[in-house]
């Protein structure tokens, strides 16, 4: 049997000013879940750094955006939290068909997620991330509560809330060795990552007791401009899961920038509880 993981030689140290890691980056236990909502297709269209880029549509007036939640128990550069606020989009100089890209997803020739927001818990991700890959990463507090029944994570900045994700554990289950896809931009280049993956997923369509609360912090106000629906249209969450985040490629020159929120540098809380009892 073929090992998933790269063995230790075939990994490389990477350089950016004083941060060095080595890649690619190994994820091999976490805890992680999602939740699906429709969105409004012209302020999805707006959002994109290129004109390449086409959002995922359901219908001819309903585009598609995620929400994700990471809590990563062991990798290779520590464990920390993180949180996806992405645009399904395909690559390609026409518009795709609707709803075939959201059905096959990464099966799909040249679909992704965009990036839109992608905070984490401490620096040397947020750092890695933005230097490497031009990932719209800024140091957030995360709180997550795993139990038996549903998964939460509480995202905030000090005080400020930005969101809260939380998701019932109900679906069909399902193997799925379908990579995750990234589109980010880095210093004006559009790059797309191929993240191989081995999980096993709960899915559920319009999933009961999930639901996402936004706060007043700027990047809510960035996610509820999208026009979300007001109740989820999946939800997904992974018994397991591992991957492996190696560099990415430039696809496309010249596009829009895509900095997203930006903070200064400071630490970020990452609290874990796994029974409501210990909440």
């Amino acid at each position: 049997m073929t090992p998933f993981f790269p063995a230790p030689e075939a990994r490389k140290t990477v350089t950016h000013g004083k941060l060095s890691f080595d890649l690619p980056v190994l994820y091999f236990r976490d805890d992680a879940f999602a939740l699906f909502f429709t969105a409004d297709p012209q302020r999805v269209t707006s959002a994109m750094p290129s004109h390449r880029l086409h959002p995922v549509l359901l219908s001819a007036g309903k585009a598609m955006a995620g929400i994700a939640a990471f809590n990563y128990i062991d990798t290779s550069i520590g464990p920390y939290g993180e949180v996806a606020v992405v645009l399904p989009a395909v690559y390609n100089a026409s518009r795709p068909p609707i709803f075939i890209p959201a059905l096959l997803e990464s099966r799909y020739p040249d679909f992704g997620m965009l990036v839109m927001h992608l905070p984490v818990t401490n620096t040397l991700a947020r750092d890695a991330g933005r230097q490497e890959w031009g990932y719209t990463k800024f140091v957030a507090d995360m709180h997550f509560m795993i139990t038996p029944e549903f998964m939460e994570c509480r995202l905030s900045e000090k005080d400020q809330q930005i969101l809260t994700l939380h998701v019932a554990r109900r679906g069909l289950p399902m193997r799925d060795k379908k990579p995750l896809v990234t589109f980010s931009v880095k210093e004006g280049n559009l790059i797309k990552t191929t993240i191989p993956q081995r999980c096993t997923t709960r899915s559920a369509i319009k999933p009961k007791d999930a639901f996402l609360q936004l706060g007043d912090h700027p990047v809510s106000e960035t996610i509820h401009a999208l026009g979300l629906s007001e109740r989820p249209i999946a939800s997904r969450y992974y018994l397991e899961r591992s991957g492996i985040l190696p560099a990415g490629r430039i696809i496309e020159r010249g596009v829009r920038p895509l900095e997203g929120y930006t903070n200064k540098r400071r630490k970020g809380k990452h609290t874990v509880v796994y029974t409501t009892e210990e909440a």
